[in-house]
Parts: structure tokens; sequence; C-alpha cells
């Protein structure tokens, strides 16, 4: 039984392909590639002759017992457009499906736009939440930033750049002109650029100037007098837990986490309500 291994490719700069990575290429019996197309410029650069198979959105289900008949015998490599597989991609799914099998999973590090934007954004990394592609349809997405309007961590998602302009607007309206963001365009790239300020500037800036290539959003996470809750919200969404089965301890911590309180002060608050 062979081994599934999930190679980053570069998401720009050829040189960010790693050693071990290129060794992997050459060494597996076949390639599962998201776009074959860009994958042998990448495979030509680097003079691998591996066979190749594409392995995409469109084609995932049909390709499944090719892959699993060519990890019975040899290794298969999962590479991406760019970038790590598996992250907003449907080589999830296959890393999935090796799992369940019991077939040896091994990911190699190496290139993401996600963890790449955020350390250059200058935004707080302790903590951050990945939000993949943000919705297309406005009321969706202004629907998306409203659940995420109190959340503490830096936000992290990726946006066609024909509809940067209208997230940023979006993020004015529903997370205020001053949440700080950052806009990460063609990382690794020749025109890499970074453009960071309130929302409120960039989205002024986006609409004079139109932004081409690949985007990552940054979104600095609410502060943490925004997203203090009232006695009363505290109450309200412990009782929705509780309601829904929800164990006290656990309740509390979330609660805690989202409205910007002490842990024990809504555990004991908590406590009060199910005497009462």
């Amino acid at each position: 039984m062979g081994t599934l291994y999930i190679v980053p490719t570069p998401i720009g700069n050829l040189e960010d392909m790693t050693l071990r990575g290129l060794r992997i290429l050459r060494e597996v019996a076949l390639i599962a590639a998201e776009d074959t197309r860009a994958s042998r410029i990448l495979l030509r650069h680097f003079a691998i002759d591996t066979p190749m198979t594409s392995y995409h959105e469109h084609n995932k289900l049909d390709k499944l017992d090719k892959l699993f008949a060519a990890l019975d015998s040899g290794d298969v490599a999962l590479i991406s457009d760019a970038g790590t597989p598996g992250i907003s991609d449907p080589g999830l799914e296959l890393i999935q499906q090796a799992i369940a099998r019991d077939y040896l999973v091994v990911p190699l590090p190496g290139a993401c736009a996600l963890t790449t934007a955020l350390v250059g954004a200058g935004l707080a990394t302790d903590r951050f939440l990945y939000v993949g592609f943000l919705p297309r349809r406005p009321a969706a997405l202004r629907e998306l930033l409203g659940r995420l309007k109190e959340r503490r961590e830096t936000l992290v998602a990726y946006e066609s750049p024909y509809r940067l302009g209208a997230a940023l607007q979006a993020i004015v309206e529903t997370l205020g002109a001053e949440r700080r963001v950052c806009v990460a365009r063609e990382i690794s790239k020749k025109f890499e650029r970074f453009y960071r300020g309130t929302a409120g500037e960039l989205c002024q800036h986006f609409a004079e100037e139109s932004p081409r290539g690949e985007v990552t959003l940054v979104i600095a996470g609410a502060e943490a007098s925004q997203a203090n809750w009232t006695r009363r919200q505290v109450e309200a969404g412990l009782a929705e837990r509780l309601a829904a089965g929800e164990a006290l301890s656990k309740a509390a911590r979330d609660v805690a986490r989202l409205a910007g309180w002490k842990k024990g002060a809504v555990y004991q608050l908590g406590i009060a309500m199910t005497r009462d």
C-alpha cells in the first residue's frame, strides 16, 4: 500500500518549491494535479517526468478509483494549481477518503497564500479564523460579516480581484470604516504588494484603482471594547446553548470568548440562571 503525499507548489516564485517537494514529485508513481496544464510548466521547469493525471472539482468523484488503484501499488503526490492542496480546493475529499481507507497521508510544509498574507499583514497572528472564499452574493456576504463582526480573531479570506471593491464596501458597512484591513495582492509574484490601512481607506483606494491578480484579505478582529456584551446578551447566549443541551462549562467558555467576558464570570452567571 502506497503513501499519499500532499505537496505544496509555488504560489508565485518558482524558488518557493522545496527540495523535499521536488524529491517526492520525482519519486512517486503518479502525480494528481488540479490543473495539468499549469502543473506541466512546473514539472518541465524542474525536469520532472513523473506521470500525471488530472484531479479537480469536476472529475474528482470519477478519479477516486484510479487514484486508489495507483496507491495500492505505489506512492501518489497530490498538488493543486498553487499553494497547499486541501485548503479550499477538491484535494480535501481525496485526503479524507485516503484517511478513511487507512492509507498513509503525509503532508509536506510549503507555500500557502493564507499564512503568507497573515504574517505580512501586520495584524495579530496569535489567533486567526480562515473563512475561505467570500460569498459572491451581496446579501450572503453581509450576513457572513455580520456573524463575524464581534469575533476577536484576525479574519483571513480569499477574494476575486473583480469583487474586491464590493467586499471592502461590505466590510465598511458591516464592520465599520475604521476596522484595520490588509489586501495582499499577487503574493510571491513580481508585482506583489500589501495594502494596509482602514477599511474606509482601502475602499476608497480600490474605488480609484482596479486591482489585478490573486487577492487575500486579512481583517483585524474586533477590539475588546467592540466585543463586550451586556449581561442580558450573555444570559441570552447561555440560555440558547443550554437549551440546545450544551454543557455549562463549554457554553460558558464559548460565550466568554464571544462576549469579551472572563469565563469564570460567565460560568457563575450560568449557575445562577439554572437556579432561578
